[in-house]
């Protein structure tokens, strides 16, 4: 689940920050968008690989729960209409993974033996 959920935040940083996949619009630099992209391709890289992955799941949960609060929210309180969903599933996945520490597959298990 770790590397999935970690693969997935990667795709949203790449798109925002590399424009890969390409977008519709590109983001400008030193935006809230630009600076969630860089959140996303630096958490979602260490979260595929396994590193620092407490601290890593922290940091994502807690702009997932931003981005629903701020981006999401205000369109209406349910989130199929609000198109939140995948900012909470997110956020509580993240929650999860910061309660659950490193699995044996990861780079924190091989490097610091957890």
């Amino acid at each position: 689940m770790r590397t999935v959920v970690g693969l997935l935040f990667l795709c949203h940083g790449t798109s925002k920050i590399l424009s890969f996949p390409a977008r519709e619009q590109r983001v400008q630099s030193f935006t809230v968008e630009w600076y969630s992209g860089i959140i996303e391709l630096t958490c979602g890289l260490l979260l595929t690989l396994g590193l620092f992955v407490r601290p890593a799941a922290f940091i994502a949960s807690g702009e997932m729960a931003f981005a629903y609060f701020l981006v999401h929210a205000p369109k209406s309180f349910f989130p199929p209409l609000n198109g939140g969903d995948a900012a909470i599933l997110f956020c509580f996945t993240c929650l999860f993974l910061l309660l659950a520490g490193p699995d044996p597959l990861s780079l924190d298990a091989l490097l610091l033996g957890w």
